[in-house]
C-alpha cells in the first residue's frame, strides 16, 4: 500500500437521533457522526414496525383486503 494516498483512519463518534452513541473508525473528518437511526431503533432490529401514512393508502388498502 502507498501510504501517500491512503486516507487517514481515526476512532469516531456516532449519535444517532434516538440517543443512541457508540465509536467506530472512520475516514471521514470531525470527531462526530450524526446519523437518523441505528440498529437501536431501525424497525429490522427491533420488531416494531413504523408506517409513515399521510395519504390514507394503508387504511385504503386495508380495506379492499377485509371485502375480499
Amino acid at each position: 500500500m502507498n501510504k501517500e494516498i491512503q486516507p487517514e483512519y481515526h476512532e469516531v463518534t456516532v449519535t444517532c437521533a434516538c440517543g443512541n452513541t457508540f465509536k467506530t473508525g472512520s475516514t471521514v473528518k470531525g470527531d462526530t457522526i450524526k446519523v437518523d437511526i441505528c440498529n437501536k431503533c431501525h424497525p429490522f432490529f427491533t420488531g416494531k414496525q413504523k408506517i409513515v401514512d399521510s395519504s390514507g393508502r394503508v387504511e385504503k388498502f386495508n380495506k379492499k383486503r377485509a371485502n375480499m
